[in-house]
């Protein structure tokens, strides 16, 4: 039945500052905005009334966008769960150099989790490390084998 991903989704606090991060220090594309307000009932929401702000970022020929959702009404409560808690999440992004991101971001003040980890393999030379956006969202790079 599933045919293919379409989008994972962050609830933000400071959309401007999110958009600006995944867009500026991550390359990524703004693929759409929009302005939500959810019905009295609640619709897919499930938060009768909710009125939010979407921006989807991805890449033009991905298939798979990044949501990034901030509530307007009502407003998120404060918290975040650690990266080893129940229902805490990430998202992760193939790269292509990931020496060079790293020194990009790590030049903006991003805080990494875990600096780049290089092996090589039969197929060639791998890369992982795990940062945390502006707001403490978790976030994996993946250099594979080429």
């Amino acid at each position: 039945m599933i045919t293919g991903f379409n989008h994972s989704g962050f609830v933000v606090k400071d959309i401007e500052k999110m958009v600006a991060f995944y867009r500026d220090s991550l390359g990524l594309s703004v693929m759409r905005e929009v302005d939500s307000v959810a019905p009295p009932e609640g619709d897919h929401t499930g938060i009768p009334g909710a009125h939010r702000t979407l921006v989807f970022v991805g890449k033009p020929e991905g298939e798979h966008a990044l949501e990034l959702v901030h509530f307007i009404e009502p407003p998120s409560p404060e918290g975040h769960l650690h990266r080893h808690q129940l229902g805490a999440a990430h998202i992760c992004f193939n790269v292509t150099d990931l020496a060079a991101l790293a020194e990009k971001l790590k030049s903006e003040g991003i805080r990494f989790i875990t600096d780049p980890i290089f092996h090589d393999t039969p197929e060639g030379r791998r890369g992982i490390c795990y940062i945390q956006d502006p707001e403490g969202n978790y976030v994996e790079f993946i250099q594979p084998p080429m």
